[in-house]
């Protein structure tokens, strides 16, 4: 249950961004940067990065 709740607790909030960022809306700023792909990767690996190491502090790992 513990590592069901460690890979949910990291991937649900990048489903969250590449859902949003997938739909076909046009108002998103980013969507018109010249670097708006690479900020949504780096986005989501902070989050990524963050949450693993969060969980790593806390000695869920």
């Amino acid at each position: 249950m513990k590592t069901l709740t460690l890979f949910i607790t990291i991937f649900k909030p990048l489903t969250f961004i590449v859902g949003l960022y997938g739909m076909n809306f046009s108002i998103i700023p980013e969507l018109h940067w010249e670097y708006g792909y690479a900020y949504v990767w780096i986005l989501m690996i902070a989050v990524a990065v963050g949450t693993f190491l969060y969980f790593k502090r806390k000695r869920w790992f």
